[in-house]
């Protein structure tokens, strides 16, 4: 049922996911519409990591590089250009930008049937279910063996003549006793054993995981979070890193020129075209028009203009509008020859024009200290040609870096002209042809702010609080890097801000492998980062052990969203390859919302935790109270009726209960839980101990004639019923007190948020009713007995009393280092005894496991004889504690 609800639960948000939206071309305008909307004649532009929609034909001159690995099973790269202009939908731009012409739609596409019944991704086991199915295999070995033992005590003492009724007669008398009566004997004493087993064995857990999970992600996606893989959810509460992008992650991907400089000079405000000269004016409209993948809209009757593309292509259109450019007017005066996409790796971009008059432009726009590098030649405020001097450069990368400490993104504009023999003549020139970049003439260099998202410095601090290191990687100048992460919150000073701890790309991928991963935990900042850069920065830091999660937007951040243990990815800005290649959708692309993300997948290991601990100490004390019973008496105090009403009180009302409870923010006080972390913490195995040793002695003070106020041992058929009565009532009590016990592992109050939680005050209630109704009216069909109210009062003490057992229990301090690793160190001082090292540290164990041994064998001797009153089983069970507790 679990399964099935997570089935339709993620059927319906995938198909929120596949309702991409995208822009096409109607009327000369570019409107935005959904993927279902497209019909056969609309002119789609295509650009880098986008996904071709639909069959059409490239309507360009210009190539673009597609991937039709989908088609064709292999990661090959296709040029498609006049010669080859089909494109299949489902394919991927890899390189270039364009135009299609939608020639098919729907079932009429070569894989659109394929894409509209598509089955989800089927549901996986995740790593914690496989750690959980671990540790049910080790109890249930256990369970298993307890009860071979149980059922061969059992079976021989029958078939001995040792078993007898209430009444004192022996129930098998060999050769007397008849055929039907010895095997109804017999089964009834093997289903007792495998009732045993249903109780021993914790099968639940992973159904406790799923709904857990299941539990989580409704809440999840209230909050606008879709998880698409179950495993990313609980990966989250154990995540050490968090790598993020910075543009239109950490900021709002909302750009706007605060800044400009041409002609060598400052303009402002950068609005004003009137301070730049006519020809370098010219010039900067000519190249802001036609070096572009946006486009300026002027509706008719409207006095205002719509501007279409990336955010960065916006805010420069827009610049260029506030010059005095005129789109329509500025692209109709030239024709382009080639175009050169923008390519992260080389982080600019470029176009070849022709103009009315056969003159020939190459503009180019990118990264301002890339595109400055290329530039010989600057046009100064009167539009003389100026040679860039040592001198001259030196100033404008000042103005770079000024405009850097201010977390302005720089973009610089050049141009050179070119003559028109020289121009290549096919595809294979224009890409070889590496002298076009070069001897540039610089026009204008701007900045660009991208205000930080609200709430985002706060959300870092928060996590650096819980353990989480944050990295910003970005495409950025190192010194833009720097002030943003200093406005998030990532750098707490300018002092900080130096290798290896702010990093370029470049620097970090001519490391070696070992040396990447010893830098690779230092790391705070990486500018100019290639997407095989932020790949790398998440290899080496898995290979030191953290657990990564990656946040992005872009199709360049898709490689490490894939890499990384979780990738999440922004639902409106970011593109869909990058949402493909994610784990987690942030579907109202809120920072702040990974908290959450957090908070949750801690909360499910911590929800699991409690009913680990829960479980463990239902079934480890059933089942020392039967095998103890069984090897003293031959009798046992809790029949498999009982036994099933615990099982159902341990795996699904327990279930219900403790998987439900809510996340606080204590969890985010806590370090993450390590990727080897065992699930059952020192603090559990206490808690468990402590709970386990308690109600075991009172049970079988009560089993073995032990004295308390209102009960006196009777012999007789009613006073043995009325002991197995006492016995289970008081056992299942103290599992209800011990439930609230389980809500807080290691704080006193056990009270705090219940009334919040309905459905545990709901199941805690409802268990209780169920057991009156049990004990006092179903007597006849799980062999119980009515109890007057003082028998009830004495059974609600005992159940009371786990309440400041637990919290004296608490004060107890435990040790850091896990009880699995103290038992390897025990082997392997036995391993280094038998090879004639010195043990002198591990030698104490082995005398102190010796003494608990020799107590609880002396307890249940005394047991045996009748020779143990309550408080001296309180008094041994202590001592066994405290010095099996002194071991570690």
């Amino acid at each position: 049922m679990s399964e099935y609800r997570q089935y339709v639960q993620f059927h319906d948000t995938n198909e929120k996911k596949r309702n991409i939206h995208l822009e096409v071309i109607r009327g000369g305008r570019r409107v935005k519409i959904s993927i279902y909307d497209i019909v056969v004649g609309d002119v789609i532009p295509l650009n880098i990591g986008d996904q071709v929609p639909a069959d059409g034909i490239l309507i360009t001159p210009h190539p673009l590089a597609i991937d039709e690995s989908s088609i064709h099973g292999e990661s090959i790269i296709v040029h498609k250009d006049s010669r080859a202009p089909f494109l299949m939908s489902g394919c991927r731009v890899q390189d270039g930008s364009g135009t299609m012409l939608v020639i098919g739609v729907g079932i009429n596409t070569e894989w659109g049937l394929q894409m509209a019944i598509s089955s989800d991704d089927p549901i996986e086991e995740t790593p914690l279910q496989a750690r959980l199915n671990g540790v049910a295999t080790f109890f249930g070995i256990v369970g298993l063996s307890v009860t071979a033992v149980i059922l061969t005590v059992l079976l021989a003492r029958y078939f001995t003549g040792h078993t007898r009724n209430l009444d004192g007669n022996v129930q098998f008398i060999a050769g007397k006793t008849r055929a039907v009566d010895a095997i109804h004997g017999a089964v009834s004493i093997v289903t007792i054993a495998v009732t045993s087993i249903v109780v021993a064995v914790p099968d639940s857990l992973p159904l406790t995981v799923n709904f857990t999970l299941a539990f989580s992600l409704r809440k999840l996606m209230a909050s606008k979070i879709l998880v698409r893989k179950l495993f990313a959810c609980e990966m989250m509460g154990s995540a050490t890193v968090i790598c993020s992008d910075k543009t239109g992650t950490l900021t709002m991907n909302q750009m706007i020129v605060v800044e400009a400089y041409a002609g060598g000079r400052k303009i402002d405000p950068p609005s004003n075209g009137l301070r730049i000269s006519p020809k370098l004016q010219s010039l900067l409209i000519e190249g802001v028009a036609q070096n572009t993948n946006g486009n300026v809209y002027l509706p008719e009757g409207c006095t205002g203009i719509e501007i279409s593309g990336s955010p960065t292509e916006k805010a420069i259109l827009h610049w260029g509008v506030q010059i005095g450019m005129d789109f329509e007017a500025a692209r109709s005066e030239s024709s382009i020859i080639h175009m050169f996409p923008f390519n992260a790796e080389k982080k600019r971009g470029g176009v070849a024009i022709q103009k009315a008059d056969h003159e020939i432009h190459i503009h180019w726009k990118g990264a301002a200290e890339i595109i400055l590098a290329r530039c010989t030649w600057y046009l100064d405020t009167n539009d003389h040609l100026m040679e860039m001097s040592g001198e001259k450069m030196a100033f404008f990368n000042q103005i770079i870096e000024d405009m850097a400490a201010k977390s302005l993104r720089c973009v610089a504009i050049a141009y050179r002209p070119w003559k028109k023999e020289d121009i290549p003549v096919n595809e294979e020139q224009w890409a070889h042809s590496s002298i076009l970049e070069d001897d540039l003439i610089l026009l204008a260099i701007v900045g660009l702010k991208d205000p930080c998202r609200p709430g985002i410095k706060t959300t870092v601090q928060l996590c650096q609080k819980a353990g989480v290191k944050v990295i910003m990687f970005t495409g950025d100048n190192i010194n833009t890097a720097k002030a943003i992460a200093l406005e998030c919150g990532i750098l707490s000073s300018f002092d900080n801000a130096i290798e290896p701890c702010v990093i370029e790309g470049r620097e970090f991928r001519a490391l070696t492998d070992e040396q990447r991963e010893e830098i690779a935990e230092k790391i705070v900042v990486m500018g100019r980062s290639s997407p095989n850069d932020k790949l790398l920065l998440a290899e080496a830091l898995r290979k030191r052990g953290h657990i990564i999660a990656v946040i992005g937007d872009g199709t360049n951040d898709a490689p490490a969203l894939y890499e990384a243990d979780v990738g999440l990815a922004m639902g409106i800005q970011g593109s869909q390859i990058a949402i493909e290649s994610s784990d987690i959708i942030l579907m109202d692309d809120n920072f702040p919302s990974i908290l959450k993300v957090v908070k949750w997948g801690r909360c499910i290991y911590a929800n699991l935790r409690k009913f680990i601990q829960f479980n463990l100490t239902i079934s480890v004390t059933a089942l020392l109270i039967n095998v103890v019973a069984t090897l003293s008496s031959g009798d046992i105090p809790l029949n498999a009726v009982q036994l099933l009403w615990v099982n159902l009180i341990m795996d699904t009302l327990g279930a219900l209960a403790l998987a439900t409870e809510q996340p606080t923010n204590l969890l985010m006080n806590l370090p993450p839980v390590g990727r080897r972390e065992p699930l059952i913490s020192n603090t559990m195995w206490r808690n468990i101990l402590i709970q386990v040793v308690y109600q075991v002695s009172v049970l079988l003070a009560l089993n073995f004639q032990g004295s308390i106020p209102g009960f006196t041992h009777d012999a007789t058929d009613h006073g043995i019923k009325l002991k197995k009565t006492l016995i289970f009532d008081a056992f299942v009590l103290c599992q209800i007190f011990n439930e609230f016990n389980a809500r807080k592992l290691d704080e006193f109050n056990i009270f705090k948020g219940v009334t919040r939680n309905y459905l545990f005050m709901g199941i805690i209630g409802l268990t209780v009713v169920l057991q009156f109704i049990i004990v006092e009216f179903l007597g006849k069909f799980t062999s119980t007995f009515r109890l007057n109210w003082k028998q009830w009062f004495i059974c609600v003490i005992i159940g009371f009393i786990s309440w400041p057992l637990g919290c004296f229990g608490k004060l107890i301090p435990v040790p850091h280092t896990p009880i699995n690793n103290k038992f390897r160190r025990i082997l392997h001082g036995r391993t280094q005894m038998q090879s004639g090292q010195s043990t002198t540290r591990e030698s104490p164990s082995y005398s102190k496991l010796v003494i608990c041994c020799y107590l609880i064998v002396n307890l249940f001797s005394r047991f045996q004889r009748r020779r143990t009153s309550t408080h001296q089983v309180l008094y041994c069970s202590a001592v066994t504690c405290f010095v099996y507790y002194q071991d570690f």
